[in-house]
């Protein structure tokens, strides 16, 4: 075997590389914090933070990808006992505003019931189980469309039609019942379990890497989803590694290597941190800087080149011209502070150049992913779909910061895409729609992979792909759980 940079290549696989690629240095270079320690505006306490730890090496069980068992399972002990974010307080800024969340065979009405307050109840009516909503809106009561019996904001039940036929019915014994809510950075969380911890608990060491303020000063902006032919699962994976990137999303050069006239020129996906936490079993987390190009091409590009091709939408008289000794990153980070704040109406001059340049993404389990760098500022979110283990619902959330120069801005509704529509042609998505229609036909060969092949686990790497065995080991955690 031959190390480089980390990775273990086989010896024949090397070769054939040094044969065909004899100047590329495949040796150990920067790491994220060698490279973020050189900024001109340093990253802040939390990206500085490095974390990780052996969680062992084998194999996952597959039938968890594949089985109505598991999905029996994951219901009950995963979905019925974890917090999750269900929506954004923006979306319910009023008293009477709802939004319904579903999972799995679950639906809750998250609704503001006071301008302080928000309360969470199960979408059922108490007479004939008729859902009481489906998506989201106004209402200044919950009345049954079926027959007509009617709960107030604050779940008590005010109006019985034919009430002479329901003396067996005590109103005060009617309420609707409710599960637990919360909220922290502008999230509105609920847990379907009665004795559940608190969310700060929950949220473990989240705080500490995510400014809740930060996130509170935010609104969505956009709103994408899809409903996929796989696992929930898969698709979440598919998007907590950058192990795939190379041959997922680079343009390929004429001997299908990556090419330095693409995204491998800015982009260094072969020095990302993998963040495992031992204290931390519900949150992970992944940094990658841009500005850097990845392993692949480095030998082809120049600080210069790094900066054109990152700005490549840019007329060439507008993009910086770098002095001797000046790195891309520096300029690319200026360059974004000026964008950024005009594009968002906000003053960035002080922020650092990882919040405008990089990328972060913190995992909480199960299913939310938040990206909280103002350069970067999606969340995903990953469900079961119709009650199914070989569907889930895959959602994209842009998270801008809310303008403080008086401009106004839109909460956006949620864009339901149809299973054949690429997420390229919804224009919001602008440069990143792309990107997940790149990642798009793996979901489907994964699934088609995971049900032909005879080998009954996936293989991991140790570092890579690391966030992925951490979800798994709290995974097994609460699937073991009594």
């Amino acid at each position: 075997m031959h190390e480089t940079g980390g990775l273990a290549v086989a010896d024949d696989i090397k070769s054939d590389v040094d044969k065909d690629y004899p100047d590329i240095d495949l040796g150990p270079g920067e790491t994220v914090q060698s490279i973020i320690s050189k900024d001109t505006i340093p990253p802040n306490e939390s990206e500085r933070r490095v974390s990780w730890y052996d969680m062992g090496n084998q194999d996952i069980d597959i039938d968890r990808y594949l089985t109505r068992e598991y999905h029996e399972l994951e219901k009950e002990k995963i979905w019925k006992k974890t917090w999750q974010v269900a929506c954004r307080e923006e979306e319910i800024p009023n008293v009477g505003d709802y939004y319904v969340y579903d999972i799995c065979d679950d639906s809750i009405i998250v609704t503001r019931t006071a301008e302080d307050e928000i309360t969470a109840y199960v979408n059922a009516c108490l007479h004939r189980g008729n859902a009481l909503a489906l998506d989201c809106g106004h209402k200044k009561e919950f009345r049954c469309p079926y027959h007509g019996w009617t709960w107030a904001l604050d779940g008590t039940l005010r109006w019985v039609p034919g009430e002479w036929d329901f003396g067996h019915v005590d109103k005060k014994c009617f309420n609707l019942p409710s599960v637990k809510v919360d909220t922290w950075g502008g999230f509105v969380f609920i847990n379907l379990d009665d004795d559940c911890a608190p969310l700060r608990e929950y949220l473990e060491i989240l705080p500490d890497l995510v400014s809740e303020e930060d996130m509170k000063n935010r609104y969505k902006a956009v709103h994408v989803s899809q409903v996929v032919p796989c696992n929930w699962k898969v698709v979440q994976e598919a998007f907590i590694e950058g192990y795939h990137v190379a041959e997922t999303h680079y343009e390929k050069d004429e001997k299908n290597w990556p090419s330095a006239e693409g995204i491998a020129a800015f982009s260094c996906d072969t020095k990302i941190q993998y963040d495992v936490f031992p204290e931390s079993r519900h949150i992970n987390r992944l940094l990658l800087v841009d500005g850097v190009p990845s392993h692949y091409v480095a030998h082809k590009v120049d600080e210069q080149k790094t900066v054109d091709v990152m700005l490549r939408r840019v007329p060439e008289e507008m993009r910086p011209k770098l002095k001797d000794g000046e790195r891309a990153r520096d300029a690319l980070a200026d360059f974004n502070r000026k964008a950024l704040s005009e594009l968002y109406g906000v003053d960035l001059s002080k922020a650092t150049n990882f919040d405008v340049l990089d990328q972060a993404q913190n995992n909480i389990f199960p299913n939310f992913t938040i990206w909280s760098t103002t350069f970067a500022p999606l969340m995903y979110r990953f469900r079961p779909w119709n009650d199914s283990p070989d569907q889930a619902l895959f959602e994209i959330w842009f998270l801008h910061p809310i303008p403080d120069d008086g401009r106004e801005y839109t909460v956006a509704k949620e864009n339901r895409i149809g299973p054949d529509e690429k997420w390229e042609d919804q224009p919001e998505m602008g440069v990143y729609g792309l990107i997940v229609d790149q990642d798009m036909p793996n979901l489907f060969r994964l699934t088609k992979g995971l049900k032909a092949t005879r080998k009954r686990g996936i293989t991991l790497g140790s570092y890579q792909e690391s966030r992925v065995r951490h979800f798994h080991k709290t995974y097994d955690e609460y699937l073991n759980e009594d």
